[in-house]
């Protein structure tokens, strides 16, 4: 199989592409032949040595992808060959062959397109815990949402408008800013601004996937407000002053998707949810941009630069 790979940690220059083993599957296991494989930030983080990596070698990153079915092992019983199937929480995913245990593989309605489907997997089933799970406002709230045009913070967002909410961000560009306003947030403020001073204590939620921004998040909750903390795209988050939290009665609130993958059963429930807002035309994404398998490097450092909009996608 071509594989995207590394054999040490560091920038992009590490990585490599080439002719690497098929992997063998389990009994238990699909093999599948990947159609698109998604980029997102733990890659980098993978790539750096920051962040938990699968031990392989050489490393093969990335954990989500769509992709056919070629192969099933002997105790498969819900896949056929042919089937399209996503998943999200699976290693060695920058590959042309993926080994995919049954229980975390995810059929892909025939309703779906699956380029679609690869750029809204991951982030879009973050999104739908960060909201239902972590979240879990009532409507009419007011929520603050950082990089609001970003992979998670667009079809956050609109989820959260979709569910009564008043989505209000902050983003990089005016560019994005008009995207995200036609996306309908109430309101988007330039990061390069200072929208701070004029929203302290003014929000119910925050949702923060930055992380260098979390004393701003605090600053903007009201009383008894949580900040939702999902990432940190921006670097790592400062230490926190817990009693002043106490004194406000503010809350920080954290998670990680894979927590709340627990069972084929959740998968289906929450990819079931999400493909409806899809459905129903309440959110709508940016097409991905989509870089070949081989050219790899290219696609982590435009991912680093900052100035993507929505998903990337790598096609083998």
């Amino acid at each position: 199989m071509k594989a995207l790979f590394f054999n040490g940690f560091g920038n992009s220059d590490v990585l490599k592409y080439g002719e690497l083993p098929d992997p063998v599957i389990s009994s238990s296991e699909l093999l599948l032949e990947m159609d698109y494989i998604g980029l997102n930030y733990a890659d980098v983080y993978r790539r750096k040595g920051n962040y938990h990596i699968e031990e392989r070698s050489p490393y093969i990153n990335g954990y989500e992808g769509i992709g056919t079915v070629i192969a099933l092992g002997s105790t498969v019983a819900d896949f056929k060959l042919g089937d399209k199937v996503f998943f999200v929480d699976v290693p060695f995913s920058n590959a042309s062959l993926v080994a995919v245990p049954e229980a975390n593989a995810i059929k892909v309605p025939n309703d779906m397109d699956p380029k679609l489907v690869a750029s809204i997997g991951l982030q879009g089933l973050t999104a739908d815990f960060l909201a239902h799970d972590l979240g879990d406002d009532t409507r009419g709230s007011d929520v603050f949402v950082h990089g609001i045009s970003g992979g998670v913070g667009q079809i956050l967002s609109q989820m959260l408008t979709a569910d009564g909410l008043n989505v209000y961000g902050v983003t990089s560009s005016d560019e994005k800013r008009q995207l995200a306003l036609k996306q309908g947030a109430k309101k988007v403020f330039l990061r390069s601004s200072n929208w701070q001073m004029d929203y302290l204590s003014s929000f119910d939620t925050v949702y923060d996937g930055i992380g260098i921004t979390l004393l701003d998040s605090i600053s903007i909750l009201k009383n008894r407000g949580k900040v939702v903390f999902f990432g940190m795209a921006g670097g790592t988050p400062p230490t926190v002053d817990l009693v002043e939290l106490l004194s406000q009665s503010k809350s920080i609130l954290t998670g990680d998707l894979w927590d709340y993958l627990t069972s084929s059963e959740e998968r289906n429930r929450r990819s079931s949810r999400l493909f409806d807002y899809f459905r129903k035309e309440k959110i709508t994404i940016s097409e991905p941009t989509i870089f070949s398998l081989a050219n790899g490097k290219e696609a982590h450092e435009f991912l680093e630069s900052g100035k993507s909009v929505g998903k990337i996608l790598l096609k083998p």
